[in-house]
């Protein structure tokens, strides 16, 4: 034991990669500590949640170690999600570390479902969620969390957020009748959103995620340079119609400086109810070329499964109801695909600064 010093320790580290990150444990500088005396103890710190994914990567350490005749060692991994920056002239909002905005070119594409399941997984994997109902015109997120009624208030000024799943939430849905349209012009709209996200005293939340309205309009464009946004995440099916306009969400986004996480293809292939057949209805591919072609991550894919849909429409999402299902892993996966592609991003730094105040005597 007395022969292991922290170099070879290191050096073989340096030959795992986490995948999430796409790094190898060095370079990622994930390793926060190595401690040899009476014994060997690591410790790994990862920069976004992963429940599910702490035990396999203390086998595999464990393994590599064992390959080199270092046995005993106590590996730990742990998780520590901190703020990333936003957009140039946006400021944070307050208890929230990172926002994470869902959206598609156009409707249908299941981005608000996406949206729900995506917050529980990241929730499942041990990270504090919110999630903030973007879509003025036809908010979806009360019914799919199961929840109806007005938001609480101490003050008269701001509103408490509603918790379905663990999950805080946020929609003008919770403010109307369910069947009320919202005959409102643009700038009501942008201004309706922004109070909804600054009025609502969210709980140290380490993601809010954003499920904005369908669509790269002037409301779309306008909430995106307004709203602190950490990362975007597109949503499309592989059909080329749903493309071309996932491709106008994502050129939206390099527009005003956010970096896109990456694409979830939604609805690639569909499951037959009665007899389990695979078939690619609305074509194959789509996604996957896509990334490759804006050099973003394929975050992963998704089935058109009737669970999923029975699920949202009866305020029980899939991950939520069915956690040990594969839908469920799947969304687990594209979740710590992309907050590790989300921590390695640049850090915000701006609640280290010392504020200064001037006061007169």
């Amino acid at each position: 034991m007395s022969t292991v010093s922290h170099e070879q320790i290191e050096e073989i580290l340096s030959g795992i990669d986490d995948p999430y990150l796409q790094k190898d444990l060095v370079s990622s500088k994930s390793i926060k500590n190595i401690t040899i005396d009476d014994g060997i103890s690591i410790l790994i710190e990862l920069g976004y949640p992963a429940e599910g994914f702490r035990q396999e990567l203390s086998e595999i350490i464990s393994t590599a170690l064992a390959e080199q005749d270092i046995s005993g060692a106590e590996v730990e991994v742990v998780s520590k999600i901190v703020s990333h920056s936003v957009q140039k002239g946006v400021q944070l909002l307050p208890n929230v570390k990172n926002t994470i905005a869902i959206a598609s070119g156009k409707g249908g594409v299941g981005k608000s479902t996406t949206s729900i399941n995506l917050a529980l997984a990241l929730q499942a994997e041990g990270a504090t969620v919110g999630i903030l109902d973007a879509d003025i015109y036809g908010p979806s997120q009360p019914r799919m969390l199961g929840l109806t009624g007005k938001p609480d208030t101490t003050d008269g000024k701001t509103v408490e957020p509603k918790i379905s799943y663990q999950v805080q939430s946020m929609s003008i849905g919770y403010l109307i009748e369910e069947d009320t349209p919202m005959i409102w012009r643009g700038p009501m709209v942008t201004g309706a959103l922004e109070q909804l996200l600054n009025d609502t005293n969210w709980k140290d939340l380490d993601y809010l995620i954003i499920d904005l309205p369908p669509g790269t309009g002037d409301i779309q464009l306008t909430l995106c340079q307004k709203i602190p946004v950490s990362g975007a995440v597109i949503v499309t099916t592989p059909q080329d119609i749903a493309l071309l306009d996932a491709k106008k969400a994502l050129k939206m986004f390099e527009k005003v400086e956010v970096p896109v996480l990456g694409v979830i293809e939604n609805m690639s292939t569909h499951i037959c109810s009665n007899c389990g057949h695979e078939e690619h209805i609305f074509g194959s591919g789509g996604g996957e070329q896509m990334a490759k072609q804006y050099d973003v991550d394929l975050l992963g894919s998704l089935p058109l499964d009737i669970n999923i849909r029975e699920g949202v429409d009866n305020g029980k999402p899939t991950v939520a109801m069915e956690p040990e299902s594969s839908i469920s892993k799947s969304y687990r996966e594209i979740a710590r695909r992309a907050a590790g592609k989300l921590a390695i991003q640049a850090r915000d730094y701006t609640s280290k600064f010392p504020k200064i105040v001037v006061q007169n005597d």
